[in-house]
């Protein structure tokens, strides 16, 4: 019987493996030559939350109720709560193995704090893990294998968004060191058909330092001794996958995939200051300085749209009848949300350019609508700039994020690369989605997907 192994790279550039960097990277380079490469595109918006759990489900975050990082309890005006794996209620790759009577072994992977308890499956949850007081291990016996194999194990980097970047650096090699470690030694001593380790390390790097590596970027300076940090880890990564491979079995598929990919940022909107600006926001007073919008004193029987900051931008209408304080009118939805989209499609940037931005109304891009979807998911230029939320700088455009230093974007387009091992006939992975992996990882280990899964596999296989 086949097995899968899928490494999911979090924020992993397309550009940077497939064109710039790949005589430096022999263990991925092998993987591409031997099978099938290409784009993975995301899902909208592109964010790690909710893309692995759209990947691992097939399905969209529409359907999952996960829009983004964070996301509205309900329709009131108190603030957005975290989503964790107990908002994942669709099943993810994991459960259907489990049901088949295969065993799981994931690592990492987001959407998986706090741990599921998953018969046949074991777990080390994800980057949302507080700290290593908390149950972050299903079984929990199996922390004790964890600490044994990695001491100083790392969920994620703390305070990534910062300007001390030595810091933030030995934490990513550290902790990328660790999570290899952690899954080579489960993979040799755990029962498993299905094994997914995910590093975040990847986007934490981009963040912190694409600025240093990219001469595109405004802040590039040529010689800065940050300027070859980003090889350097994808080498030490590349290294590591390295490790990992050589420890497979013959029959090992090994899927790679990445949600997202990165590129320069350029700068931010505040969305806010926007909505301030053309009416339909409206404050009680003015701030002093710049502050969150949940302590600026909106007057809500007076709006009729507000933002939320990120690497893209959602708007929400204050809808009579649906919000306590509701002042859009509902039959002036649909002309709203035009009028709205016209205008944010028609800004340009700061010298006044053309950005090639994209808004979508949520019923045009999901299947379902679980829990509150924005009424507007906005891609300013192409994800060249974030949306920022703060409000009280009079200004729309700024180049300072309000969530601390941070030198890229996501995205549309991650990678995946799929070696499979039997001699099956890899299809064209030109036009691939991360909907796809989930029925891929199916169909390789003789399970036919099930037929609401969203994706295609991405394999001729015969299924059992």
């Amino acid at each position: 019987m086949s097995r899968v192994l899928l490494l999911g790279l979090d924020c992993l550039a397309p550009q940077l493996v497939f064109d710039r960097w790949p005589d430096q990277l022999p263990a991925l380079r092998s993987l591409m030559t031997q099978g099938g490469y290409g784009p993975l595109r995301s899902c909208v918006p592109p964010i790690t939350v909710p893309a692995w759990s759209c990947m691992l489900s097939s399905k969209d975050p529409g359907q999952l109720g996960i829009y983004g990082f964070r996301n509205r309890k309900d329709h009131g005006y108190d603030g957005m709560a975290v989503a964790t794996s107990r908002h994942v209620k669709h099943e993810r790759v994991w459960d259907i193995l489990a049901r088949a009577g295969k065993h799981s072994i994931v690592i990492g992977v987001p959407g998986t704090y706090p741990p599921p308890r998953v018969e046949r499956t074991l777990f080390v949850a994800d980057f949302l893990t507080p700290d290593k007081q908390a149950e972050y291990t299903w079984p929990p016996e199996l922390r004790s294998m964890v600490d044994s194999v990695a001491p100083e194990y790392r969920f994620d980097v703390e305070e990534f968004r910062t300007d001390d970047k030595r810091k933030i650096l030995d934490q990513i090699f550290c902790m990328t060191t660790d999570r290899f470690s952690v899954a080579r030694a489960l993979a040799k001593q755990q029962p498993w058909d299905f094994l997914m380790l995910h590093e975040i390390g990847p986007d934490r790097i981009h963040h912190g330092f694409w600025a240093a590596m990219d001469p595109e970027h405004a802040r590039y300076r040529a010689g800065n001794p940050y300027e070859h940090c980003i090889l350097d880890y994808y080498r030490h990564l590349d290294a590591e996958i390295d490790l990992l491979l050589q420890d497979m079995p013959e029959d090992v598929h090994v899927l790679v995939a990445s949600d997202h990919g990165a590129k320069v940022m350029k700068g931010g909107v505040c969305i806010n200051e926007w909505l301030l600006r053309e009416g339909y926001l409206t404050l009680k007073s003015q701030p002093e300085h710049g502050m969150p919008l949940s302590q600026a004193g909106v007057d809500w029987e007076r709006t009729r749209a507000w933002g939320e900051g990120g690497y893209y931008a959602r708007v929400f209408f204050n809808l009579a009848g649906r919000e306590p304080l509701g002042a859009l009118k509902p039959q002036a939805y649909d002309t709203f949300a035009e009028e709205l989209r016209g205008k944010l499609l028609q800004l340009p940037d700061h010298l006044g350019r053309p950005m090639a931005t994209c808004v979508y109304r949520p019923d045009e891009i999901y299947r379902e609508l679980q829990g509150v979807a924005p009424d507007l998911t906005v891609l300013f230029d192409d994800l060249s700039w974030r949306s920022v939320g703060t409000v009280g700088s009079g200004q729309v455009y700024t180049f300072d994020n309000d969530t601390g230093p941070d030198d890229a974007n996501h995205a549309m387009d991650g990678l995946i690369i799929l070696r499979t091992t039997d001699g099956g006939t890899t299809k064209s992975l030109t036009g691939a989605s991360l909907y796809d992996v989930a029925p891929t990882v199916l169909e390789l280990l003789g399970i036919k997907p099930p037929a609401d899964m969203i994706g295609r596999s991405l394999v001729d296989v015969t299924c059992c």
